[in-house]
């Protein structure tokens, strides 16, 4: 029974490598992503080729086969995610983690990539909106973010400044029902018949402040061009607002994962503190018992307040601290080890790791806290002192934006 439920827990953990975007460890875990864009791809192509009707004529059938195909793969992928979701949320119970994926954004996308398309089955008189409801599944794109990381800045600058953004657009709606209103109430006497009541004013107002106006509906008193004049200027600014944020964003994050990917590629770990606990096979043992790999030394050990030089015949105690040197990793090793000390203004302080703009590419390997080392999990939050062991999986001289 015990292996039987170890080889179930092994399945689902290579499944869900698999099925997780942005994941190359292995050749399977890349070719599903390749597989899943791809058909992603092939679908929308096919579902914009059906729309000229001589295409549809002559490869009708096949846009059908192609659509079939790739629904089905659609298909088997949700029901991959949703065997594998506890995986997703470890710390939830398997309904709690099934609920929570189905409710989020993706899992709307996952299951309005491929339900619509069988509905009309059951329902035939609604098959037209199911068929525009399919169009959705082209959100499934967004998957992509996790697999190229340049294409992900959009949504952490979003995320980060939305707060700004939000007052930006407080500000444009409330002027936008200011203006309105005063337009109307100059222009109703003059042309009853197109600022009929407040929404035409607000139509106007949206056109304006938002673009240069379509012409359709405008002002023809005096006091009408001088305040549409007024509320024009002030459209530019408030619309140079938002963008300005947005920009400040951009710039803000490429500096902060340049930052990031210089410090990775510069900063080789050579010196490792390890406490020892009272368990620890080390302890009782003298340093020439250890058995240290070929081109790992111990530098020092720490001893209370002592500092203790590690000749072979020093025998280690419970609660000293071994200070581990090795060799820096050479440039031709693809895994490039780092360590970033979060101080009190670090921009990961009090984050969980799951909800860091940490590149797919890289993984925290380690967290020294207080003198223990932690393995990192998701819903690890880190705190102002921690200190990351920083795993980079890329090329050491490539820049973390490529």
């Amino acid at each position: 029974m015990g292996r039987r439920i170890k080889r179930e827990r092994n399945m689902k953990e290579r499944i869900f490598s698999m099925i997780s975007v942005g994941v190359v460890d292995e050749p399977v875990n890349q070719a599903y992503d390749v597989i899943s864009t791809g058909a992603l791809i092939i679908n929308l192509a096919v579902s914009m080729m059906s729309t000229f009707d001589g295409l549809n004529r002559e490869y009708g059938a096949l846009f059908d086969l192609v659509e079939e195909i790739t629904v089905a793969f659609f298909t088997i992928d949700f029901i991959l995610r949703l065997y594998t979701v506890s995986l997703l949320y470890p710390t939830e119970k398997t309904l709690t983690a099934a609920r929570k994926y189905i409710t989020s954004f993706s899992g709307v996308v996952d299951i309005l990539s491929f339900l619509p398309y069988y509905l009309p089955f059951f329902f035939p008189s609604g098959a037209a909106v199911f068929r525009m409801v399919r169009v959705v599944r082209i959100l499934r794109l967004f998957r992509v973010n996790a697999y190229y990381d340049s294409l992900n800045v959009i949504t952490e600058v979003i995320y980060r400044k939305k707060q700004q953004l939000l007052s930006s657009l407080f500000i444009i709606v409330v002027l936008m029902l200011a203006s309105s209103l005063c337009m109307y109430s100059v222009e109703h006497n003059a042309q009853p018949e197109v600022f009929s009541n407040a929404f035409s004013g607000i139509w106007w107002a949206a056109s304006t402040l938002l673009t240069v106006g379509y012409g359709d509906i405008y002002p023809i008193t005096n006091i009408g061009k001088v305040l549409g004049i007024a509320i024009t200027f002030l459209g530019v600014g408030m619309v140079a607002i938002p963008t300005g944020i947005i920009s400040a964003g951009f710039v803000e994050q490429y500096t902060r994962l340049k930052e990031l990917g210089d410090y990775s590629a510069e900063q080789d770990i050579r010196f490792v503190e390890i406490a020892l606990g009272k368990k620890d096979l080390w302890v009782g043992k003298m340093i020439k018992e250890l058995g240290l790999p070929r081109n790992t030394i111990i530098a020092l050990v720490e001893r209370g307040n002592d500092v203790l030089l590690p000749n072979g015949d020093l025998k280690l105690q419970e609660k000293d601290v071994i200070v581990l040197g090795s060799e820096a990793m050479s440039s031709k090793n693809r895994l490039n080890l780092s360590e970033v000390k979060v101080g009190p203004e670090h921009y990961w302080r009090d984050t969980a790791i799951k909800d860091l703009d940490i590149s797919r590419q890289m993984l925290i390997v380690l967290i020294k806290r207080r003198g223990k080392s932690l393995l990192p999990h998701g819903d690890f939050v880190i705190r102002h002192g921690d200190v990351l062991i920083i795993g980079d999986f890329r090329k050491k001289n490539k820049n973390l934006e490529d």
